[in-house]
């Protein structure tokens, strides 16, 4: 085989260790054990991982006092300038003196690791809890705006001394703050992009003293990288470090969480005065969302002076009416939920460009989406929608979606088995906010995506020869319910819409001539075939809708296996078949429009208590 070099085609943002080869999940495995072990030899108990990231893991174990600890281990595998931020992070951190801030304990090196040790925060993130509720209501996202809204104010008053000097989170998202029902508090934590502003809200230079800022060198940010799907344009773009940052953080939070997104980039589709906050308020984000600085500022200053009064405001929870997914999910009956990783032409779909290369030191899978798939020249709803995608294969499902953009109309086909019906709202409120976000899409073309469960992943390695090591031919799994004939309509596949340019793997013509076959039958799935020079992975789902071609389905799969024996070429190549053509129409939709808090809950609360009365 020649030498080739691929790229896996999902986002690795958290790779699933069904996708890691046999060696190097085993080696994953060791190393986590020994973490473990390591911290138990210390004496902490109950040593669980909680949590991983591009620069490290994050451990939890209670002390013999009963106090709960958080050990922060930096990637050995990273270059040591960026594993030294560890202690730059640990240093920022005994800095901070804030109820919701967790409290630093202290910091080690151990050879080439570095160890961070932390009060741990109670409770779960709000990314995580985003996922299993949808949209937060009003008064939720209020609340938390004024907590927020706190933390920035106690940031920016910090003093070294008697002298003034701000401190920048520099990575306020969802998945960084810790909400404890419990108490009902909040804890910012993951303080690795923290700095010392250099300057102030108002753009004026800070330093401790007169000498400091003679010595510094002010043509040179200290910033650093937060999330590129939260941090705002000054941060992205490499501007010095300024609390400016931090409001941008907390408006791409609070918008996220109102929207059941995981990212800022759809505001321009879906801006905050459509999700139902207080007008003002939402006024407020939209303005700190801006793609305008002087409007960002001015609604920064506004966020900060006003949120205390704007809290105020009398929020009850209102009666909901039952949300419709825009486009059809079913529920599956099954207990095991898959693993979820989705495989999309986002490579065809984006116009990349060549921007200025961050971390070039930084040799790391992880990196790679914060790093590498978003810095280009995109529009912010293209990003959004693919964000959206990722959102979607953050749940227990499996199928596929086309979205195809024509003139005014967008034609949308679907297949989403979702694996947990508690999860259904929530579900659903991604689902909606993908559909608006395409809607706001203009170009034309085609977009598709597969969501496989990568525990069905099967991985064969290949001997020094190139030929696949295996003691039985593994087959491939399928699902068979059997739905009525009037149920679906003519067979159809992506093999129909000509070669994608993602797809670089010359698939032998026995398995083209296989997936005619398949084509034939009424099924829904898809096949994905990754090869590597020294292994294949053949990602799959099918669910066959008609019981009564049960064997010959199954005589076809073990055929494609086979003929997958004498694939040599490396790359992807993968076919998707969906049930029905041209599931939903949606007409082309830029901004949606405009819906808020009532300005007189009582009346609505009073009309359903009349209601119910009756």
């Amino acid at each position: 085989m020649t030498t080739k070099s691929i790229r896996n085609f999902y986002i690795n943002e958290e790779q699933s260790i069904y996708l890691l080869s046999h060696h190097d999940a085993k080696k994953h495995r060791q190393w986590l054990n020994i973490c473990k072990k390591q911290l138990g030899m210390l004496g902490y108990k109950d040593v669980e991982l909680v949590g991983s990231g591009a620069f490290g893991f994050v451990f939890a174990g209670v002390a013999a006092d009963g106090n709960h600890w958080v050990f922060k281990f930096s990637r050995i595998t990273l270059a040591q300038s960026v594993r030294d931020r560890l202690e730059d992070e640990a240093f920022m951190l005994s800095q901070i003196h804030n109820p919701m801030v967790p409290k630093f304990y202290g910091f080690e090196r151990i050879k080439k690791q570095g160890i961070l040790m932390m009060a741990r925060a109670k409770g779960e993130d709000l990314e995580k809890i985003s996922l299993k509720r949808g949209r937060f209501k009003a008064h939720e996202v209020v609340a938390l705006g004024l907590k927020l809204r706190n933390v920035l104010v106690d940031l920016r008053e910090h003093k070294n001394g008697m002298s003034p000097q701000p401190i920048v989170h520099g990575d306020i998202k969802p998945s960084n703050i810790v909400w404890d029902s419990l108490s009902e508090s909040f804890s910012l934590v993951d303080w690795g992009s923290s700095v010392y502003a250099q300057q102030d809200a108002y753009g004026q230079p800070v330093a401790s003293n007169i000498m400091d800022l003679m010595s510094s060198d002010i043509s040179q940010t200290n910033a650093r990288m937060g999330d590129v799907y939260f941090i705002g344009d000054e941060q992205m773009s490499g501007a010095k470090s300024s609390p400016r940052f931090d409001e941008q953080g907390v408006a791409s939070t609070l918008y996220a969480l109102a929207s059941a997104q995981s990212c800022r980039f759809g505001a321009q589709v879906i801006p905050a005065s459509s999700l139902g906050l207080p007008k003002e308020f939402a006024a407020v984000i939209d303005g700190m969302l801006s793609k305008d600085k002087l409007t960002r500022d001015k609604a920064g200053d506004y966020f900060i002076r006003n949120m205390p009064t704007i809290a105020k405001a009398f929020l009850p929870e209102l009666p909901e009416l039952k949300r419709k997914a825009n486009i059809p999910f079913w529920l599956s009956d099954k207990n095991e939920k898959p693993d979820t990783v989705v495989y999309s032409s986002r490579k065809q779909f984006l116009r990349r460009a060549d921007q200025n290369q961050q971390l070039r030191d930084v040799n790391d899978a992880q990196l790679d989406r914060y790093y590498k798939e978003f810095l280009f020249d995109t529009g912010d709803t293209e990003k959004a929608f693919l964000a959206s995608i990722s959102r979607l294969a953050k749940y227990p499902v499996v199928g596929g979606l086309s979205f195809h953009w024509k003139e005014e109309q967008l034609f949308v086909e679907s297949s989403l088995i979702l694996h947990d019906d508690r999860l259904s709202r929530a579900f659903t409120d991604a689902v909606n906010a993908t559909v608006m976000l395409a809607q706001g899409i203009s170009q034309k073309g085609l977009f598709k995506c597969c969501l496989f469960d990568a525990r069905q992943t099967i991985q064969l390695e290949r001997d020094a020869t190139g030929a696949f090591i295996f003691d039985k031919l593994p087959s491939l799994a399928f699902d068979v319910v059997d739905l009525k004939a009037s149920e679906v309509t003519r067979p159809h596949s992506y093999f129909e819409d000509g070669k994608d340019p993602d797809e670089q793997l010359q698939l032998p013509k026995q398995i083209i001539q296989c997936v005619f076959e398949l084509n034939q039958i009424h099924h829904t799935g898809c096949i994905i075939f990754e090869s590597l020079e020294n292994r294949l992975k053949i990602h799959h789902y099918y669910r066959l809708l008609d019981a009564s071609k049960e064997l010959q389905f199954k005589t076809l799969l073990d055929r494609i296996m086979q003929y997958a024996m004498s694939i040599e070429d490396v790359g992807v190549a993968g076919f998707m078949k969906l049930p029905y053509k041209n599931t939903r129409e949606f007409s082309l939709c830029e901004k949606q429009k405009e819906s808020y808090y009532p300005r007189n809950p009582k009346d609505i609360l009073n009309s359903e208590a009349t209601k119910s009365s009756v």
